[in-house]
């Protein structure tokens, strides 16, 4: 990077800090809960940028560039794509799993296929065809499963693979329509799923795989999901309108609805401050802090960049990681946040 463009990164990472804190300041605090440190390039990445996963031991951050048909590894302390796979189609989840199984598994939308990468070198080692439309992936460490959204109306499901045995398992549970977002709950058997085209939550026994229904009256299009399992609590965020919900998972009842950042498609929970991150496409990230499991406070809008709506909490790190796409002049690119206390 040449001077002139250091320069102007550093007065327009200072800018955005400065704007992030004088946001804050109008509601009492002293320092935004959210101060943007880094901005890392993401070469030759064009189009719209989906979900990410860690490699926590090597502290490498893993995107699905959805309209790029590619998935970029980023080196998080050296601030640098370090590896790019290249031969998918529109990767949508991405999941890495360390330890003996050690591999990368990457949902793809644009054929239905989930590909199983070896996590040293990064070859293709299996794939599994779902249909279509693979969306989010999420792990069980206990059962060591992975857990695959997929399909489209009544040929909707999770699907399930064992990561020891790389086999397909039966389904954990058939669906109505395409799923979102999930999350699973590792104390207990249930999978909750967002069901956005039909604003709804469904949630899979997956024992049993019955699978109930949590309705949102007046709520719509329900993408992103976290959960708090300590508390009971999941968090679900609706696009029409922008709202946070909390939902208490013994009852499936709404216990907080507050109004956030608009068009977004990941959320996060902080386990440490008890906090929500909400990154919006609209340019903000929206930030909540739990006060007890019914309560919760706005603490404001950081800003960010239209189109940025998805990322990744490093949790080790205490950072937010939030995927901007390119836009004119400018090149994609990965936006490192810090969390303050």
């Amino acid at each position: 990077m040449n001077g002139a463009l250091r320069f102007g990164l550093a007065v327009f990472l200072t800018g955005l800090t400065a704007g992030a804190s004088l946001g804050q300041n109008s509601t009492g605090r002293e320092s935004a809960p959210l101060r943007i440190v880094q901005a890392i390039p993401l070469p030759n990445v064009v189009g719209r940028i989906d979900h990410f996963s860690v490699d926590s031991k090597r502290k490498w951050v893993i995107g699905s560039a959805l309209g790029n048909d590619t998935v970029e590894i980023v080196d998080a302390f050296a601030g640098k794509v370090v590896r790019t796979i290249k031969g998918l189609a529109e990767p949508q989840g991405v999941l890495y799993v360390g330890g003996d199984i050690n591999k990368l598994y990457v949902a793809n939308a644009g054929d239905g296929k989930l590909r199983i990468y070896d996590g040293k070198n990064f070859n293709l080692v299996e794939t599994f065809d779902f249909g279509e439309n693979t969306d989010n992936l999420r792990y069980d460490p206990g059962a060591k499963r992975v857990y695959v959204g997929y399909g489209e109306d009544n040929e909707s499901a999770i699907g399930v693979v064992d990561a020891a045995t790389s086999k397909r398992l039966d389904d954990a549970g058939k669906l109505d329509s395409h799923p979102e977002s999930f999350q699973l709950e590792l104390s207990g058997p249930r999978v909750f799923v967002n069901i956005a085209s039909k604003e709804k939550i469904s949630v899979i026994d997956r024992n049993t795989k019955k699978v109930s229904e949590w309705l949102l009256p007046g709520l719509k299009a329900n993408f992103p999901m976290a959960l708090d399992e300590a508390d009971h609590r999941l968090f679900i965020g609706t696009r029409k309108p922008a709202r946070l919900v909390a939902i208490d998972t013994a009852t499936g009842k709404i216990v907080a609805n507050l109004p956030c950042a608009g068009d977004m498609d990941d959320l996060y929970y902080d386990t440490n401050r008890k906090r929500i991150y909400v990154p919006g496409g609209e340019g903000f990230i929206s930030v909540f802090q739990q006060n007890g499991p019914d309560h919760y406070e706005s603490m404001g809008k950081i800003p960010s960049a239209v189109g940025a709506r998805t990322g990744l909490w490093y949790e080790k790190r205490d950072r937010l990681y939030l995927a901007v796409p390119g836009r004119a002049n400018q090149g994609a690119e990965l936006w490192v946040y810090e969390a303050q206390d």
